[in-house]
């Protein structure tokens, strides 16, 4: 049987990795009350999340004005343990709920085809929003550099880049 964990409102949200650069984990963390509810996703993921937050902060600020659009105040966004992740993140939708003026982030499971995913609503506030987009781009930026020549990443030993190999095209 699937389950449908709600955190509305979370009192904490956050992106976060465990691992050295190359060998991350990427986490999607929230919390309401005594409630820890940790998913595993990818760094795209991470990355994806804060580009759709921002692009639907953009279309909300300018329907619905408020005393909330101002700086994100600092937080602190570090993960909490124990860090259990609940599942790994397949597919993540986003909304807006205009009666409790929230964003909804939903994350659901990667499951077979045929299975039901379980599923987490993490309802959260414009302002820790903002603060997740600031974050979650902070962490995909802390991971390997970025070989100039191919795009790839850079690892601690080394890097083997096909493009100055004589090989490139």
């Amino acid at each position: 049987m699937t389950r449908h964990i709600e955190l509305n409102p979370v009192s904490h949200i956050t992106v976060g990795t465990v691992g050295e650069p190359g060998q991350r984990v990427f986490y999607l963390q929230g919390s309401k009350g005594t409630d820890l509810v940790s998913v595993i996703i990818e760094k795209q993921q991470a990355s994806m999340l804060a580009s759709s937050l921002e692009t639907l902060l953009e279309e909300l600020s300018g329907k619905y004005s408020t005393e909330e659009e101002r700086e994100p105040v600092w937080t602190d966004m570090r993960l909490r343990e124990p860090v259990e992740p609940l599942f790994r993140v397949g597919n993540m939708g986003l909304g807006f709920n205009e009666d409790v003026e929230r964003i909804v982030i939903v994350t659901y499971e990667l499951v077979e085809e045929e299975e039901e995913p379980n599923a987490v609503s993490f309802w959260v506030s414009r302002i820790q929003a903002m603060s997740l987009i600031k974050h979650a781009k902070d962490v995909v930026q802390a991971g390997r550099p970025i070989c100039g020549n191919c795009g790839q990443p850079i690892d601690q030993d080394g890097h083997f880049c096909p493009n100055r190999n004589g090989h490139a095209h």
